[in-house]
């Protein structure tokens, strides 16, 4: 190598060297602005409130506000198509839902992000169960007693849930399924509306998240017949799941922090650590659970990463089952 091209080489590698350290330091210093959390839900949805709550949380670890970005509508196909197209700078993160990362994959025949390529895993948060309810109202006292009703008047009772193409709309279908309940599955823009049809007393009963439900259950509005999990869920104890009625079942949603993929490793592992440091916290876990969710803290990226594949194995053999193909 001549003097020439030796001197060359060598700047060349100081500029990377450099570029390195800046890049380094950078990331030492994450954050030295506010972040912005994507959300597929609306404000005052139950993942609504989770993410803001886990936003202040974060805003007093990190030091910095954690800005919450609602971005509904397409069916989680918005939001997170919006945060797969983000810089992965670390400055951009999704609070997902089953939904978004998993069964809108069996849903869809094309979507305009990659579930499993376009998102580097962060954090688990929370299970999220389902809930069947009807009215506080309704002379429907039980599971059995909906199923029994919906086979006298087959076609006539109707359970309202956010459509076919959704985590509950699939949960509507496998009860249907399993349980050879002839209900007439009415589907609405979004769990509030369906919600405000069941306290009309214009559909019989609905599925709905329990976050989403859990106040109007607490006021004496709602009726909750069964949770959608393999067990009962603690703060319900009184509720039995689903699966004491239909064994099997097991259909819980659940809520997640993802990134950009490509976010820096180190800002995966810091978000990781303040999250389950977050949802350890005996305090923080009791206001989520009086949301609904409950906080399921200690898994690692590559643990949550794991995790998804599983579910998309899962999700999708249900979605064979219920005769769900995608559009």
């Amino acid at each position: 190598m001549n003097r020439r091209s030796f001197q060359l080489a060598a700047a060349a590698f100081a500029a990377a060297a450099l570029a390195g350290a800046g890049i380094a330091a950078a990331q030492d210093k994450w954050p030295s602005k506010p972040v912005k959390v994507v959300l597929s839900q609306p404000a005052g949805s139950g993942p609504d409130n989770i993410a803001r709550l886990l936003g202040d949380g974060l805003a007093q670890s990190l030091g910095q506000p954690f800005v919450i970005d609602n971005k509904p509508g397409g069916q989680n196909v918005i939001g997170a198509q919006a945060v797969a197209h983000s810089a992965p700078d670390g400055y951009t993160f999704y609070f997902a839902t089953t939904a978004a990362l998993v069964t809108n994959s069996y849903l869809f025949k094309t979507l305009p992000y990659d579930p499993l390529k376009d998102f580097t895993p962060v954090a688990f948060v929370a299970n999220s169960p389902f809930a069947l309810l009807v009215n506080a109202d309704s002379p429907i006292a039980s599971v059995q007693d909906l199923i029994a009703r919906s086979k006298v008047d087959a076609g006539k009772l109707s359970i309202a849930n956010e459509g076919p193409r959704t985590f509950g709309g699939m949960i509507a279908r496998l009860f249907n399924a399993r349980s050879k309940a002839g209900a007439n599955l009415v589907s609405y823009s979004s769990v509030g509306v369906a919600v405000q049809d069941v306290l009309g007393g214009h559909s019989n009963a609905i599925v709905a998240d329990v976050a989403s439900t859990a106040q109007l259950v607490k006021q004496g509005r709602l009726r909750m017949l069964a949770v959608t999990s393999p067990k009962r869920i603690a703060g319900w104890d009184q509720v039995p799941a689903l699966a004491e009625t239909l064994p099997g079942v097991d259909m819980v949603g659940w809520m997640a922090v993802v990134a950009p993929a490509g976010t820096p490793a180190p800002v995966v592992a810091r978000m990781n650590a303040d999250i389950n440091t977050l949802l350890t916290t005996q305090a923080f876990a009791d206001k989520m659970l009086a949301i609904g969710p409950i906080a399921a803290p200690g898994q690692t990226p590559q643990q949550f990463d794991a995790f998804l594949r599983q579910e998309h194995a899962r999700l999708g053999q249900i979605a064979a089952e219920i005769g769900l193909l995608p559009e």
